[in-house]
């Protein structure tokens, strides 16, 4: 009987660096995986600690329960620490802990936070805050609930600063989500700045500088690429951004995909090139798991595309520092 081999088509697996983890998610992540070995099961968190599934389940097996408000802990379990997510509360959700005398770990990125201060400094210049973000998404519920009502303006496309008609257009100060697009961000800060002259920047730029380098990496890699997936969740606001980026920087189709699982092999059609980048949110170990299933498909080479190296690293709440985290603690996300 005479063998018959397979072959299989080459592929260039484009690379993109950096992808994944950013220093925000990271250090919320820990925070939940050190409460646990601090304090014990079951440590609660009030809404997704970050936007990924994976993670969320991965917490969930070692004890965490996610909650979206304060009110569902069991009044057995108040002493049990809570943990906000990374995306950033409403100032009134710290005090709803405490009036429930609740032990509480903020777990907001120190980036997000920056946004926080820059928006409390416009208004306490006097300033009427715009806020340029995505209606719904946690971060932007939490930057507004900073500010008492009405102090805040949400903008979210150049239709709407087009149409907005502040009361003092002389005493206008804005703010941006830290997970937005840069091109998207410039276009409505453009027309706001044409309207109103005197727009006031924020003393630093709000778009994070993961959410750039993510950018920036998915800009170079996509032109010539047949195919560019973005692992990441549906509802994160980064991954969905760097799906748009790739498309307009020349990737012929762009995805988004949360598990290698979720790949529609026979839609994707023959590629050549693929671009691979993560979302800030989105796991090493899932992005080995995407190149491994292209590896038994393909002939695949892996091509580095790195823009930049990120070193940032954000210390954990002073209360878990005396806790030692392992590798063996982080290898479920970090592959």
């Amino acid at each position: 009987m005479m063998n018959v081999t397979v072959s299989r088509p080459p592929l260039t697996i484009r690379l993109c660096g950096p992808r994944g983890f950013c220093a925000g998610v990271d250090r919320a992540i820990q925070i939940v995986v050190l409460a646990l070995k601090g304090y014990g099961a079951p440590v609660y968190v009030r809404h997704e600690i970050v936007h990924n599934r994976y993670v969320v389940e991965g917490l969930e097996a070692k004890g965490a329960v996610f909650v979206e408000e304060l009110n569902e802990i069991p009044a057995e379990h108040r002493e049990k620490p809570v943990v906000f997510s990374a995306h950033g509360v409403p100032k009134s959700v710290p005090e709803d802990a405490k009036a429930r005398n609740l032990f509480y770990l903020d777990a907001t990125c120190p980036l997000v936070s920056k946004v926080h201060k820059q928006a409390m400094r416009h208004q306490r210049l006097g300033r009427h805050v715009v806020l340029i973000g995505h209606a719904g998404h946690p971060e932007v519920i939490g930057t507004m609930g900073q500010l008492p009502e009405g102090s805040v303006s949400l903008i979210e496309t150049i239709e709407d600063a087009d149409r907005y008609e502040p009361v003092d257009a002389d005493n206008l100060g804005y703010v941006t989500q830290t997970t937005l697009s840069v091109d998207d961000t410039a276009g409505v800060i453009q027309r706001l700045q044409q309207r109103f002259p005197n727009l006031t920047a924020p003393s630093a730029d709000s778009i994070c500088y993961a959410t750039t380098n993510r950018q920036e990496a998915v800009k170079q890699a996509a032109p010539g690429c047949d195919l560019f997936l973005i692992v990441g969740a549906p509802n994160s606001s980064n991954s969905k951004r760097l799906v748009e980026v790739a498309l307009k920087a020349g990737a012929k189709q762009s995805i988004l995909v949360q598990r290698a699982a979720e790949i529609d092999w026979d839609a994707i059609g023959p590629i050549g090139t693929l671009g691979l980048s993560a979302g800030a949110s989105a796991p090493e170990v899932i992005v080995n798991e995407i190149i491994e299933a292209f590896k038994a498909r393909y002939e695949a080479t892996i091509e580095l595309a790195e823009f930049s190296i990120e070193n940032e690293h954000f210390l954990v709440n002073r209360e878990l520092r005396d806790i030692e985290l392992t590798h063996d603690d982080m290898a479920w996300v970090n592959g």
